[in-house]
C-alpha cells in the first residue's frame, strides 16, 4: 500500500512542480520520477529543519518543494532546456 502512496504523492508533486517551473507537466512517468526524487530531497531538507511529514498533504508539499528544487537545479545546469534545430 505504501508504494501506491509514493506513486500518488510523486505524481502530484512532480506534475505541480513541472507546471510551476516549466509551465507544463512532463508526462505521467517523468512526473512520478521527479516527484519521488523530489520527495527525497524535500524530506532531507524538512528533516534538517525539524519538520515532520505526518500526513499526506504535508508529504505532497514536502515532495513538491523538493521537486521544484530538483527541476531548478537541472535547468540551471542545462539539462532542462529543449534543443531546437
Amino acid at each position: 500500500m505504501s508504494i501506491v502512496v509514493w506513486l500518488i504523492v510523486g505524481l502530484i508533486a512532480g506534475f505541480l512542480a513541472g507546471k510551476v517551473v516549466s509551465g507544463h507537466g512532463f508526462g505521467v512517468l517523468v512526473d512520478i520520477v521527479v516527484g519521488i526524487i523530489g520527495a527525497f530531497i524535500g524530506g532531507f531538507i524538512a528533516g534538517l529543519m525539524g519538520i515532520a511529514a505526518t500526513n499526506i498533504i504535508v508529504q505532497i508539499i514536502v515532495a513538491f518543494v523538493g521537486a521544484v528544487i530538483l527541476l531548478v537545479i537541472l535547468r540551471a545546469i542545462g539539462m532542462g532546456r529543449r534543443r531546437t534545430t
